[in-house]
């Protein structure tokens, strides 16, 4: 039977980030990635990279530069609340929109150069033993790792229940011209038409945008469904490719399994319920967890503390957040705060986006503005 120190399921930003992690902390560790695809492949996301994941990367050794060349930042942030109270300003940190299929392709890349072993394997079953992980019978790790997205079969493994519906969402999503005049801006659009559901429009910076759409699917949704919402939202948008995906919503997490398994990114329920947004949780879960995966049988433990100390505020701030938003009158009202106040929207953009907090400037910013009119 093959052995692996450390061996991680899933190639995606996730995985990638941890075997990094890894290999940074351990250099003689050897550390077996696996992915069910070859790589380059698509993978279906809005593709929208907040700065603070770029420096997670960064702190990995991950050559920044060379992982997003050819795609420029982004400014700019147009956020619209359901009531159609509309704001725009530049963000404190541009993003940027790379299609996934370049992104892990070149972050995978760059983490294999490192001496990371990659394999195409589909995995089916996963045995834990104390001293061991098995994997189909025929690879044993020390730690093992499931980075295998929201179906992940790590998770399943564990006998962790998937999220409930109402903290699940669907999104679809495709390619198209960007929006007129939108070039340089992100595009965040809601209405209070099956609410609690948005819309997004992300330029790449060639003349398309990822565009899309998702929803709750606590009171069931179709593709049909979906598609409508799609040119609801952003009428006269004509995307390409489009496809659909499930999003594990944070308010939904399990507990983190101790001992040698260990979860991240969307197999562990990482996804911004305020936005959708993964990417970021996925790099740093992915890091925090190659950062625990060096203490054997004590990994999970030490990854669950990890994670609470670096992320567990903010989690708990988005939570807080994701419920006082099924109430479309206090998104408006936030929506009016920013648009008075810089530091204001730069605080929403952080509680969206990377690991902001609900501060109280923006709630007390929210409360003042309750009751007043729509203001374009």
């Amino acid at each position: 039977m093959e052995h692996a120190d450390v061996v991680v399921v899933g190639g995606g930003p996730a995985g990638a980030a941890c075997a990094a992690a890894v290999r940074r902390a351990r250099p003689d560790a050897d550390v077996l990635v696996l992915d069910r695809a070859d790589f380059p492949r698509d993978k279906v996301c809005g593709d929208g990279i907040a700065p603070e994941a770029l420096d997670v990367l960064a702190g990995l050794g991950i050559d920044v530069p060379a992982l997003t060349a050819g795609f420029p930042p982004v400014p700019r942030l147009r956020l619209q609340g359901p009531g159609g109270t509309t704001v725009e300003r530049a963000m404190h940190r541009p993003s940027l929109v790379v299609p996934r299929a370049v992104l892990d392709g070149r972050l995978l890349a760059q983490v294999l150069a490192t001496g990371v072993r990659f394999r195409r394997h589909t995995v089916r079953q996963v045995t834990v033993h104390p001293t061991h992980v098995e994997v189909d019978g025929v690879l044993r790790a020390g730690v093992l790792v499931g980075a295998d997205g929201a179906e992940s079969v790590v998770r399943r493994a564990l006998g962790v229940a998937p999220n409930p519906p109402d903290r699940l969402a669907v999104a679809i999503r495709g390619y198209a011209p960007v929006l007129p005049g939108m070039d340089g801006v992100q595009v965040v659009t809601t209405t209070d038409q099956r609410w609690p559901a948005y819309a997004w429009s992300f330029p790449l910076g060639d003349g398309r945008a990822n565009v899309g759409y998702g929803e709750l699917v606590s009171g069931g949704v179709t593709r049909t469904e979906l598609v409508a919402g799609l040119h609801r939202m952003l009428p006269g948008v004509q995307p390409e490719g489009l496809r659909a995906h499930r999003l594990p919503l944070s308010t939904g997490r399990p507990r983190l399994p101790g001992g040698r398994v260990l979860l991240a990114g969307d197999a562990q329920s990482l996804i911004n319920p305020l936005t959708g947004e993964g990417i970021f949780y996925a790099v740093l879960s992915g890091a925090l967890a190659g950062a625990a995966a060096g203490h054997g049988e004590r990994a999970g433990e030490v990854h669950r503390r990890l994670l609470a100390r670096r992320l567990g505020r903010h989690l708990r701030a988005s939570s807080v957040t994701s419920q006082l938003s099924r109430w479309p009158v206090l998104m408006d009202a936030a929506v009016r705060a920013a648009q008075a106040d810089q530091r204001v929207f730069d605080d929403v953009v952080a509680l969206g986006l990377a690991d902001g907090r609900l501060t109280p400037r923006t709630l007390a910013a929210t409360v003042r503005r309750l009751g007043q009119g729509t203001v374009s």
